[in-house]
């Protein structure tokens, strides 16, 4: 089961997926008020949930804000990919530009390598790097249910910015070619903004990286 919350002021998509085992994992915890924590800590005593793993597609402030409230509350390890460590070392400096207060910083315990498997009850995630929006980017697949947990790579007709501090449009268009567009076209797009599209739309329709052209 996929769950999503939209947090903070940045609008960020949340997930907590889960299966009938009741084990779950995180993945990009954007809980900045303390009222998003205690609705992301409810929906999981609710379903009597046990949150085994927390996971980061990437570092960006609006994705990681929750990051040291989960690991403390549920005793679990953070994995990002190493490219990473640059931006979410950098993440104090950029809630203070920002104006935002109370950030509490924490530490990655375990990095992320392409082709990686999570895993945790009966589900299988693998790890696929997607540089470009940032460059220790991955995503999550799950292969047999058919989705993809995309961060900012791909939006539903949109593609990630690559205007801040160590991003790449290059790398953004070849990870979205060669990556999310590999993948079949009726996978479930789960973006880290934004509401869900499919691998096909995308192709079909996207005005930044449409695959009409190949």
């Amino acid at each position: 089961m996929v769950k999503s919350f939209v947090f903070s002021p940045f609008q960020e998509n949340t997930y907590v997926l889960s299966d009938d085992t009741g084990e779950a994992v995180i993945i990009d915890p954007g809980c900045y008020e303390q009222t998003e924590k205690e609705t992301l800590a409810r929906y999981i005593d609710d379903n009597k949930l046990t949150v085994k793993h927390l996971l980061l597609t990437h570092a960006h402030l609006d994705h990681v804000f929750g990051c040291a409230f989960v690991k403390r509350k549920y005793g679990v390890k953070l994995y990002l990919h190493e490219r990473d460590m640059v931006i979410f070392n950098d993440v104090p400096v950029r809630c203070q530009l920002y104006g935002l207060r109370g950030f509490e910083p924490t530490e990655v315990d375990e990095y992320l390598h392409e082709h990686d498997i999570i895993k945790f009850g009966n589900t299988t995630l693998s790890v696929i790097y997607v540089p470009g929006h940032a460059p220790g980017h991955v995503a999550f697949v799950n292969q047999a249910e058919r989705y993809v947990i995309s961060g900012d790579i791909l939006f539903r007709g949109s593609i990630g910015r690559t205007d801040f501090p160590f991003c790449s449009h290059t790398d953004l268009i070849n990870s979205i070619k060669t990556k999310m567009y590999a993948l079949p076209d009726d996978y479930t797009v789960y973006a880290g903004h934004m509401e869900t599209t499919t691998i096909g739309r995308e192709k079909r329709t996207n005005p930044f990286v449409t695959m009409n052209d190949e």
